[in-house]
């Protein structure tokens, strides 16, 4: 088949995809396996080949992350059932003050807490937030607005354990530990810049007006209650947590440097550390929570693990089909041919997607199984690929995203107040790391 029709297909099917999903609301899975489906039989695999290349992607991202996202989502989900997040925030406000309350949200939201799943994330944190903002003036909702946006959708894109960090990082064949380190280099500095320009065009061009831009007389919806009872010490409840990224980080500078770590080299494997980390978030919650609480936090941590899970491998599926086809160098060539840097053209198929689909971790994880195949032959460090993707799928979110009506409705605001909001800060927050990741390109 000529080059020509195989770019054609990959087009149909990647078409065919983003209609399935946002024009005719089909569940993302059916979607991703159509359009897998149909590329490898119009590109000459065959019903055999097509239905192997299916599933040996889909095996091979689960082995590579399937383990790692199922114990990320529950040890957030257990740090949310005994309100650790909720104590850390209020007692990083009560040592910075609040005039660095924005900085604080954003910086600690895009570190510290990214294995909380990101809608759950928003509900515990909007209603401190805005009782927070409705203190600090008349631009304070909507700059609390910006911090959560920034903190939660960097921290989920960027940071491992962040749920579309892994994901990403698995598709593209990304040691987790370089992942954690580049991801860090890019993160923290993408949050602090955006809350730095959001707040400059707060004031001086976006025009936040509470009348207009807040509902009147809305309320956001209650914060969840704090569980009565045992408490355990801050630094032990949040344990799990620095464990997990100090094993992992570990055996990331371990590689770098290339010093040997002996027997310690077991529990800093990504899967272990993040292992322990889920077992040690468990028997903290016993000791506080009743054994019902706790279980039934691991089952909401498995439920909400699961269609992750499933895109995440269906990506892979798109994948491996890619590679199959012969579309593999056909791809490469187009990429190395193109008139734009490679990580400007990847971060551009991610921002594209994210835009037509809606969904920040649909979008990347996408934008990761097209990309793939060709990863290794764009000449420059996987990761920075991977990180590329990332940045391109926070830009321009819109009503296609679930996100931007809890968003709405969590902070009390209009629909233009959360265009001016979570639109705006989103949408720096890729436009800002774009540039971080470039850098990267340039040193590395």
């Amino acid at each position: 088949m000529s080059e020509a029709w195989l770019l054609a297909h990959t087009g149909i099917a990647i078409a065919g995809i983003v209609v399935l999903i946002t024009w005719l609301k089909t569940p993302p899975i059916f979607g991703l396996l159509l359009g897998a489906t149909y590329l490898g039989l119009a590109t000459g695999l065959g019903t055999g080949g097509t239905t192997e290349a299916l599933a040996t992607g889909f095996g091979d991202v689960m082995a590579e992350i399937g383990l790692l996202i199922t114990f990320g989502v529950v040890i957030g989900s257990l740090l949310t059932a005994t309100n650790t997040l909720t104590r850390v925030m209020e007692r990083l406000l009560g040592f910075f003050g609040e005039k660095r309350v924005p900085m604080v949200f954003a910086v600690s939201l895009s570190t510290l807490f990214t294995s909380i799943y990101s809608d759950v994330v928003l509900v515990l944190t909007a209603p401190l937030a805005r009782r927070l903002g409705t203190r600090m003036g008349s631009r304070g909702v909507a700059l609390m607005g910006g911090a959560l946006t920034a903190g939660i959708e960097v921290g989920l894109v960027f940071v491992v354990p962040g749920v579309a960090a892994l994901a990403v990082a698995g598709l593209l064949g990304v040691p987790l530990g370089e992942m954690f380190l580049f991801g860090l280099a890019v993160g923290v500095p993408t949050a602090v810049l955006t809350m730095v320009v959001f707040a400059v065009l707060l004031r001086r061009t976006l025009r936040w007006n509470p009348v207009t831009d807040e509902l009147p007389g809305g309320e956001p919806a209650a914060a969840a209650a704090e569980p009565t009872g045992k408490q355990l010490p801050l630094l032990l409840s949040v344990s799990p947590v620095l464990v997990t990224l100090a094993l992992i980080a570990l055996g990331a500078l371990a590689d770098a440097f290339g010093f040997g770590l002996g027997p310690v080299a077991l529990v800093s494997d990504p899967v272990l550390a993040m292992a322990i980390g889920a077992g040690l978030a468990h028997l903290l919650a016993q000791r506080v929570l009743p054994r019902q609480e706790v279980n039934a936090a691991v089952g909401k941590a498995l439920a909400m693990a699961g269609p992750i899970l499933v895109l995440s491998g269906l990506s892979g599926s798109v994948a491996e089909v890619i590679g199959k086809s012969g579309l593999r160098d056909v791809l490469a060539e187009s990429f190395g041919a193109g008139f734009l840097p490679p990580l400007l053209l990847v971060w551009l198929v991610a921002a594209v997607l994210h835009i037509a689909m809606g969904s920040i971790s649909i979008s990347a994880i996408t934008a990761a199984g097209i990309l793939a195949p060709i990863a290794g032959s764009l000449g420059v460090p996987v990761v920075l690929i991977a990180l590329a993707a990332c940045s391109g799928a926070l830009f321009l979110p819109h009503v296609s995203s679930n996100f931007f009506w809890m968003f709405q409705s969590l902070l009390g605001l209009s629909t233009r107040g959360t265009f001016k909001t979570h639109t705006v800060a989103m949408t720096l927050a890729s436009v800002i790391s774009l540039p971080i990741v470039l850098l990267l390109g340039l040193a590395f």
